[in-house]
């Protein structure tokens, strides 16, 4: 279904985007009038799926294999979409992983990989479009958080500690690029219908969630499209939007 939401002529980049809540984001934008890069660090053809399904819907999207942790990766990314489109208007910081454990027996190694993954690359992402969009004086952030990042959640402590990151680094970066015109924000999904979700006991689940259902991805993307748009949500940043059917209310 075609938005009636207009990011016609914007570039935008959506990192691990070829499956999941990044797949749906980018759709979303595409069919927005945005041209997508889609990013990913494996599933290539995954990845060429989610823009040949923009591309076939009026759209215009590309994909870009980079590994968001990694400071050398982001480089070549953001270097090429300069090049290619010569600016970055919307940046959604989606990739992300999950290592669970209880963390009395967590591997150094599993901790690691997803704090790298899931907050240094928001943080390597952010820095990288900072510059561009400092030039412009203008650009709009998403940073795709988690509402265990709010309440935390036993076996995940590594998940929740980068998600909660994330929140920080969402706040801090919107006071610091607030005067450049571009705003900062994050999403913070509950439970949604994902590979991530799909093996979880849902009834002790769902009996926490006062709208009684796991949420969709193209209702996460929903709320990234919100953000991104002009003048809609001009006038936010610094925020954290919950799409969790008010499973976690402050």
């Amino acid at each position: 279904m075609t938005s009636s939401i207009s990011l016609s002529g914007q570039t935008a980049i959506v990192t691990g985007a070829s499956r999941g809540i990044g797949r749906a984001i980018a759709i979303e934008l595409g069919q927005a009038g945005a041209e997508v890069v889609v990013n990913y660090s494996n599933s290539p053809e995954k990845a060429e799926e989610v823009a040949k399904e923009i591309n076939s819907s009026c759209g215009n999207a590309y994909t870009f294999k980079a590994n968001v942790s990694d400071e050398n990766d982001v480089e070549s990314l953001i270097k090429a979409v300069l090049e290619r489109s010569g600016k970055i208007d919307i940046l959604v910081n989606n990739a992300g992983i999950t290592r669970d454990g209880l963390l009395m027996r967590m591997k150094t190694q599993d901790w690691e990989s997803v704090v790298n993954l899931n907050l240094t690359g928001v943080f390597l992402c952010t820095r990288a479009v900072a510059r561009p969009m400092i030039k412009q004086k203008k650009g709009r952030i998403i940073n795709v958080t988690s509402v265990v990042g709010l309440m935390g959640n036993a076996g995940q402590a590594n998940y929740a500690a980068a998600k909660a990151g994330v929140i920080g680094l969402t706040r801090s970066s919107a006071k610091e690029f607030a005067s450049r015109s571009i705003t900062v924000n994050a999403v913070a999904p509950g439970f949604i219908t994902t590979d991530m979700t799909k093996d979880l006991n849902a009834e002790p689940i769902l009996s926490a969630i006062p709208l009684g259902s796991f949420g969709t991805p193209e209702q996460v993307a929903g709320t990234v499209l919100f953000l991104a748009a002009d003048p809609a949500a001009s006038y936010i940043t610094g925020q954290v939007l919950q799409v969790d059917g008010g499973m976690v209310m402050a």
